[in-house]
Order: structure tokens, then C-alpha cells, then sequence
């Protein structure tokens, strides 16, 4: 799949006249099955992928008919409720990226949404920006966000989306305009509107959970940062409020940089401009790395040169590979927070928005404290302490306990999802 590039893949959906399409799990034979016999060799690469796949409940797919932007809804496990999770604009190389960036995005949120507590299931949005269009365009933005929307409407609910890179509270506004089945929309239409400042927060509760375990606190540390975006710049102000030493941080944007300079201009801090792709922040000298751009930067070329003795950060999917890369970092004494016990308040920000809202709200602010169970911060200490007792990974620990939770059936509705995917297969929602 690495060689079908995705102008391939919407080639092959024009000849075919295929609009939308979808890759179900048949839980009798166990296996994923495609919606048109034309994409079997795709539903055969998920079935043998032993590496993000996952019995991944559906993954739903629409072509824009402007555009050519390919939008998808990866739906992975629904027992606590309908998926939720936000919706990614990106762009990809090639089919394998887009495919195991949905699947992994799904769980991480299964994963997130079940340590936090929350009744619902796990899934993520994905579209591709096509590069022939300007991706600022306020027209191309407005009909690709209302389309997403209207792709919702005909999934019936399975899923839910949300705020995520590459999408703004503005666009969350155009999908809602089209659907209802949709979170993080701006406050001035009833939304909790943009879910950065509770984010950095979290990741915050992960540090201190970190050097708590050893013994530490912020004060005095040197922490860096790599992106300097609307999560990294509020984490930055909130470990100067923390006394840490000096904060190193870097983003490929250089607008956003001198941004965030000005605003610390009288801080210990060092802020660069980097090039796609250079991850030299990693390899600073510091005490605390926090990931907070794009995942899987934790791989075979990175980790022997990390010198932090703390990775907590706010990337989603910072591991590139969970079955070898956390071990790897375990073996080389660097403690690694996993990404989806510290990054969950985006979606605990704005997964309820329905019931209305309190100040400081304690269904919130909860898991922000010390002393809930299912805090940022002790969920954070129980991975860490059953790592070191049982002498396995975080990561290892993190997803075996947040799958025993994601396995507990909705207390009202029970695995509703499911019974929405069938119906859409056997309705044949994508003619």
C-alpha cells in the first residue's frame, strides 16, 4: 500500500463511480469486509495489518464531490458508546499512511475516552487536503467542513466528531450546520468552543504525576517542547507559573515562534524554527520532553538520542511502533507517559456539551485534581506504579487498562453502535 498513492486510490473511485464505500468487521468470520468487490485488496491489507488494526468496528468513506477530498470516520470499539473523537485535516503520501493514521487515532481515542471515564467508544476523523487548492480558502474550507457533516448525518450517529489538527472551532461550526452529531462547536451557538487551555492542563497533571514517581517536581527543571501551537503555548505558560528552569521549545512555523517569543520574552525561554521533519528538539539536554506536534517521532532513529529521563507530552500517537518503541524507551530508563493519559481533556472538554453548563465544573475540573480515581494525575501514578511492579512497559500497562475499561457495555444503551453499523450494510448507506 505504500506505492498506491492516494490520487490512485480516487482515480480508482471515479472509474468505478464510487462515492462512498466502508471496510466492516463481520464478527461471525472475524474479518474485515469491503463494501465494493473493487477494494478487496484494501479490506486484505487491514485483515493482515497485525500492527494498527485492531477488530476496528467500521471505517467509513466519502469522496467530495468539489474537491476530491477524501474524508473518512474510523469507528474502532463502541461498547461505552457511540465513537467519539475529533476530525484531522492532513495530507498523506500514500494509502498505508492515511489508513494507519485513522486506525491508530481510533484507538488511541477507545483508549482515552475509557481512562478518562467518559460513556463513549473510540473513533476518529481523518480528510485529506488536497494540495491543488489553497487550504486557507474560506470557500474550499466551508465546503469540505459542511460535506464532513452531511457524511455524518448518513452514518447515523456511530460517530461523533470533534476539534482536531488541522480543524478549527470555524469549521466546527460549518459541520455542525449539516449534522448534529458533532462536539466542540463555538460558544456563541452553545459550544465549549476551543479545548486547547484544558488540554495543556492535562499534560501539565502528567509531569507532575511523572516526577512525582521519582521523587521530583517541576521547580527548577528544564523541560522542551516540540510545537509551539494552541496546546504548547498555554503548557509553556503554565510551567513558567510551575518556577521550571528554562523552557526549550521549537515549531516549524515561524509566525507562531516569534508569536510565543514575545509572549515570554522575559522567561528562561529558547524558541526555534525548524524544518519539516527535524526533530533535533528531542535530543536536547533536558529533564522533561513534552511531544506536542505530529506523532510516531518515537522510533528506531530517535530514541538512542533522547537525553530526558521524562516523556510526557500532548502528540497524539508518539510512539511509531507500541509493540517495540515503548520497550525500547523502558530499556534505556526514560519514563514515557502515554500520550492518551495526559492529552484526554480536549475531549472531556467538550464530550457533554449537550448537558448544559456549570462554573468550575466538577465533572471537568475532576480530572485536573490529585484525589479522583480517574484523574489525569493518579491514572497517570497507576500506570506508572503497576509498570515498575510487573516490570513491563507504560505503554503495555496504560492500553491493557484502558481496554478493560472500554469493554464495559454503556449502562443505558448498551453496544447501540454496532446495531447502527449493521444497519447501515444492510441498508447499503453508500449508494
Amino acid at each position: 500500500m505504500k506505492n498506491f498513492k492516494i490520487e490512485d486510490l480516487i482515480t480508482l473511485l471515479k472509474e468505478n463511480d464510487i462515492k462512498r464505500f466502508h471496510f466492516v468487521f463481520n464478527q461471525k468470520d472475524q474479518k474485515i469486509e469491503a463494501s465494493h468487490e473493487v477494494l478487496n485488496n484494501i479490506a486484505d491489507f487491514i485483515n493482515k495489518d497485525t500492527r494498527d488494526f485492531e477488530q476496528h468496528e467500521g471505517m467509513f468513506f466519502q469522496l467530495t464531490h468539489k474537491y476530491d477530498v477524501l474524508q473518512g470516520a474510523f469507528v474502532h470499539r463502541t461498547k461505552r458508546g457511540q465513537a467519539a473523537g475529533g476530525v484531522r485535516f492532513w495530507q498523506y503520501e500514500n494509502l498505508e499512511d492515511f489508513l494507519r493514521d485513522g486506525m491508530r487515532l481510533g484507538k488511541g481515542m477507545t483508549h482515552k475516552n475509557a481512562m478518562a471515564g467518559l460513556w463513549w467508544g473510540g473513533g476518529k476523523g481523518v480528510m485529506i487536503h488536497n494540495p491543488k487548492f489553497d487550504k486557507n480558502d474560506k470557500q474550499y474550507r466551508e465546503y469540505v467542513y459542511s460535506e464532513y457533516g452531511k457524511f455524518l448525518t448518513r452514518l447515523k450517529g456511530c460517530y461523533v466528531t470533534a476539534e482536531d489538527v488541522g480543524t478549527s472551532v470555524e469549521d466546527m461550526e460549518n459541520i455542525y450546520k449539516a449534522t448534529r452529531f458533532t462536539t466542540c462547536i463555538p460558544e456563541k451557538i452553545g459550544g465549549s468552543g476551543n479545548p486547547s487551555e484544558p488540554t495543556s492542563r492535562g499534560v501539565l497533571s502528567g509531569m507532575e504525576a511523572a516526577l512525582e514517581f521519582i521523587g521530583e517536581t517541576l521547580e527548577g527543571k528544564t523541560v522542551a517542547v516540540q510545537g509551539m501551537g494552541h496546546v504548547a503555548e498555554p503548557l509553556i505558560y503554565h510551567l513558567f507559573n510551575k518556577n521550571v528552569g528554562k523552557v526549550i521549545a521549537s515549531d516549524i512555523n515561524k509566525d507562531v515562534v516569534e508569536t510565543v517569543k514575545k509572549r515570554f520574552k522575559d522567561k528562561n525561554f529558547d524558541a526555534r524554527v525548524t524544518k519539516k521533519g527535524d526533530n533535533s528538539i528531542l535530543f536536547e539536554e533536558c529533564d522533561v520532553l513534552a511531544p506536542c506536534a505530529v506523532g510516531a517521532i518515537l522510533n528506531d532513529d530517535t530514541i538512542p538520542k533522547i537525553k530526558a529521563k521524562i516523556i510526557c507530552g500532548a502528540a497524539n500517537n508518539q510512539l511509531e511502533d507500541h509493540d517495540k518503541h515503548d520497550i525500547a524507551l523502558a530499556e534505556r530508563g526514560i519514563i514515557y507517559v502515554p500520550d492518551f493519559l495526559t492529552n484526554r481533556m480536549g475531549i472531556v472538554n467538550c464530550a457533554n456539551e449537550q448537558y448544559g453548563y456549570v462554573n468550575d465544573d466538577d465533572f471537568i475540573e475532576r480530572h485536573l485534581t490529585k484525589d479522583w480515581d480517574f484523574s489525569v494525575y493518579k491514572s497517570t501514578l497507576s500506570v506508572l506504579n503497576e509498570a515498575k511492579e510487573a516490570k513491563k512497559s507504560t505503554s503495555i500497562v496504560a492500553i491493557k487498562q484502558a481496554t478493560e475499561l472500554s469493554m464495559h457495555l454503556h449502562p443505558i444503551f448498551g453496544h447501540r453502535s454496532i446495531e447502527i453499523i449493521d444497519s447501515l450494510v444492510d441498508e447499503k448507506w453508500y449508494e
